[in-house]
């Protein structure tokens, strides 16, 4: 039996290795905004094999998977130490998520999670399920993790096991690995997702985008990205949130939106990335898609692409809830590059890089959106009729 259990344990540990060690490679001719990467950079076969498995034969002599990892996605990410690292939420079999850090020392391959996942504190109102958090380092010194926490609702029926409150929590930290839990932000919101720090205070206070809703999962009459200031982390109150970019009909985020990570500061504005969903017959379809905010007012879009900016290609297609992309996390490196960190189906992570002077060009001069086929058309027209005279 030792045998046996010394070669599988063995077996283990080397395919584990291999994965992560595997080296990404760009994918050719891509759209020239952004490259994709042939690889997930993080997956649920990332974790660590003394997680999964009890490596005592004595106590598990079968070698058998004690706490199996479901997937491993929508990581919050950041610059630290000179690696690159995400704050991922990582989902055991039983259905809750937790957050792990996952570190690289390029950020487009070789991502190892941290011996130990977070150890979040709980409120008093302990929370059933967190994910999905931003980081931001702000300038007041603190790294702060906004995510969701979900609770189930207290005025459900015993017979409904599915109504759930969605808040956003808040913790921070100096160091990743201490975290300091604070208050759930409070709004006038029924409910709150997709909360994100921006990373600058505006007129002394803090500022957040929101996202508010009226249930768990509909945004309801409370759809769109909204924005508000709140005096204070250590008890967080928005007491207006005003929507800065709303839902639209017949556009990629018609059903809803959401603010994607902290937004990245240029000589232009604020560069936004942010998800957005319809409703199709195979389900909910999430993309990203990216707009641009004054330097100084914070709640006023400057510039908007039409349509999206990265949806879901191939295998990244399938997965737990097919059809999605999500991205709560970007790094700005100090030359400039960006790695957008983003998410496929709820199920792994990837990477795309591009760089803020692309971004901005993207951004400043992607025509609008005319909110019509014929507009449209014209759009195609105004394109077409410029080429053709370059190659008169």
């Amino acid at each position: 039996m030792t045998e046996q259990f010394n070669l599988r344990l063995s077996q283990l540990t080397q395919a584990w290795q291999q994965l992560v060690e595997k080296p990404n490679h760009k994918v050719e001719l891509g759209n020239g905004i952004y490259d994709r990467y042939a690889n997930p950079v993080i997956t649920a076969a990332h974790a660590p094999v003394f997680w999964r498995y009890d490596l005592d034969p004595e106590t598990n002599p079968y070698l058998m998977e004690r706490f199996g990892i479901n997937a491993a996605f929508n990581a919050g990410a950041m610059k630290w130490n000179g690696k690159y690292v995400m704050a991922v939420r990582t989902e055991g079999l039983d259905r809750k998520s937790f957050f792990a850090i996952a570190e690289s020392p390029n950020g487009i391959d070789n991502f190892q999670f941290w011996d130990y996942p977070v150890n979040l504190p709980e409120t008093e109102d302990p929370d059933t399920n967190v994910y999905d958090m931003r980081l931001t380092q702000h300038e007041d010194g603190w790294i702060y993790g906004l995510f969701c926490t979900e609770r189930r609702d207290p005025a459900a029926p015993l017979h409904d096991q599915s109504m759930a409150v969605a808040a956003c929590g808040i913790a921070r930290t100096k160091d990743l690995i201490n975290w300091e839990r604070l208050p759930d932000l409070k709004t006038s919101s029924a409910q709150q997702r997709n909360v994100v720090l921006h990373p600058e205070f505006v007129e002394g206070k803090y500022a957040m985008y929101t996202r508010p809703q009226d249930s768990f999962i509909e945004a309801g009459t409370g759809g769109g990205i909204g924005f508000g200031l709140a005096e204070s982390m250590e008890n967080a109150e928005i007491g207006e949130e005003k929507i800065i970019d709303t839902k639209q009909y017949h556009t990629v985020y018609e059903a809803k939106n959401g603010q994607g990570p902290a937004p990245i500061k240029t000589p232009e504005g604020w560069l936004h990335l942010a998800h957005g969903v319809r409703n199709t017959a195979a389900g909910l379809r999430y993309v990203l898609y990216m707009f641009m905010t004054d330097l100084h007012d914070l709640t006023k879009v400057i510039y908007k692409p039409a349509g999206y900016f990265i949806a879901p290609e191939g295998e990244e297609r399938v997965g737990d809830v097919s059809n999605v992309t999500f991205s709560n996390g970007w790094i700005l490196d100090d030359d400039g590059k960006v790695f957008i960190y983003y998410a496929s189906s709820d199920t792994r992570m990837h990477v795309a890089t591009s760089t803020v002077d692309k971004l901005v060009d993207y951004v400043k001069n992607t025509p609008a959106d005319g909110l019509r086929s014929a507009a449209s058309v014209q759009t195609l027209y105004s394109i077409i009729d410029k080429n053709k005279k370059l190659n008169k």
